[in-house]
């Protein structure tokens, strides 16, 4: 009986799992690796390993991607040019030559920035760093070429690699078996030519956010004109367990060297508050106008440790269906679905606010959006105004509990426009000073 209900109990976590990383925003997203056996050798083969970024909103921040796998054989890897493994391993029964790394599960990581030009290949060399396909699918791919010794030197006898891990940075993703696919086809520069890889397999990583924290990394606050009050985000919405290594806003430790180096395994600083998250967004519902409607976003970082660059922030409402203008943010819709337009993404402007700066009078960016009335859905009641989800690189915020959401006042619907400008300015100003 206690066999059954573990079965059981396993299964369930299964399809909960399942649940977990599909992205209902994003449901084709994925990272995808390539393998494309270009060459055969003596004893092995040479592979460019392409990693494409599918995922329309989430990227591979700093400091990058970590891939690893696991040898079926005694394969080693003789070379790599783009990237390189982070241990060389047992190499001692080698005598001459000696392999870049002799590890049955080797761990690769990107070159910086810079490298000597006979270590580079196209799309390599970015500290590991990926884009969203969405914000820039030029930059959403990450390549390196890996020459494989100790293999199989044909189709018939190379054995795929198995257990592949994706880091990117912090944990969050789950990879699938290796799946030999149709072998890719390449046009060459003049476009006259096809040549044929000789071997092709993908693996297809998905990414889930339970995965990656048990807490958010960020959380929501709302404020309308038509409310004195300022819903804040929930206390310990991104947990507190930093409580106690948190600092406060004019603490004198912010003056000591160091305090905003990054640390490697990425562990935030952040400031004292009551939400402890990195990163607040707030929602400010501005002016009601006869045809438009109009909302000001604005993003915080409370982390000391931490520039966000290429950060993305995807909100969904039902309004966003008629976005008419975005001030100092690049807007694009996402529509996951053909029926349903409800979802935008925005991003900074590069060289102006695509850099979020870390905690401090730098930490934060701020857009309007001007919104044109459905006037058969648009509300100001029960909240209709504010957004049902909200993300920020790609992971899901910690929004308010509905009945905290600022409420219409019991005043006539005309009064709220004269109250708007004056009452709209004053929570801006607080939200600026807290």
């Amino acid at each position: 009986m206690h066999q059954k209900y573990s079965l059981f109990a396993i299964f369930i976590a299964l399809v909960f799992f399942k649940a977990d990383a599909y992205d209902p925003l994003d449901p084709f997203g994925n990272i995808t690796i390539k393998w494309d056996v270009i060459s055969w050798t003596a004893d092995g083969y040479v592979a460019l390993v392409t990693m494409n970024n599918f995922q329309m909103y989430r990227h591979i921040p700093s400091p990058g991607w970590t891939v690893g796998w696991q040898w079926q054989k005694k394969e080693v890897i003789w070379s790599i040019v783009g990237a390189q493994a982070t241990e060389q391993g047992d190499c001692s029964k080698f005598k001459g030559n000696v392999p870049h790394c002799c590890k049955r599960t080797p761990i690769v990581v990107d070159l910086l920035p810079g490298v000597p030009y006979n270590q580079q290949i196209a799309n390599c060399c970015k500290a590991g760093v990926v884009s969203s396909y969405g914000q820039d699918p030029e930059g959403a791919v990450s390549a390196f070429q890996v020459s494989v010794g100790l293999s199989g030197t044909s189709n018939k006898t190379v054995k795929l690699p198995k257990n592949f891990v994706l880091l990117g940075p912090s944990p969050g993703y789950s990879c699938g078996p290796a799946i030999i696919v149709p072998s890719t086809v390449y046009l060459t520069p003049d476009h006259r030519r096809k040549t044929q890889a000789l071997m092709t397999w993908n693996v297809t990583c998905t990414y889930s956010q339970f995965l990656s924290s048990k807490y958010p990394s960020c959380c929501v606050s709302f404020s309308s004109f038509y409310n004195s009050t300022i819903t804040p985000c929930p206390s310990c919405s991104c947990g507190c367990h930093g409580k106690k290594d948190c600092i406060k806003s004019d603490s004198y430790k912010l003056k000591k060297e160091g305090i905003n180096t990054p640390r490697k395994d990425n562990a935030p600083l952040l400031q004292c508050t009551h939400h402890m998250c990195p990163i607040r967004v707030h929602w400010h519902v501005k002016i009601n106008y006869k045809d438009y409607w109009r909302v000001k976003i604005a993003i915080t970082n409370f982390n000391y440790r931490m520039n966000y660059t290429q950060w993305t922030l995807v909100a969904q409402h039902p309004s966003l269906n008629n976005v008419t203008r975005v001030f100092s943010f690049d807007y694009k819709p996402l529509i996951p679905y053909q029926s349903i337009n409800d979802t935008a993404m925005f991003y900074g402007m590069k060289f102006y606010n695509d850099l979020l700066m870390e905690a401090g009078p730098s930490g934060n960016v701020q857009t309007e959006v001007l919104l044109k009335k459905d006037k058969d859905t648009f509300t100001l009641k029960q909240g209709w105004a504010f957004p049902r989800k909200i993300y920020f690189n790609g992971d899901e915020c910690k929004l308010p509990p509905p009945d905290a959401y600022p409420s219409l006042p019991n005043s006539a619907y005309r009064s709220l426009m004269p109250f708007s400008n004056t009452a709209g300015s004053i929570l801006w100003l607080i939200l600026l000073v807290f």
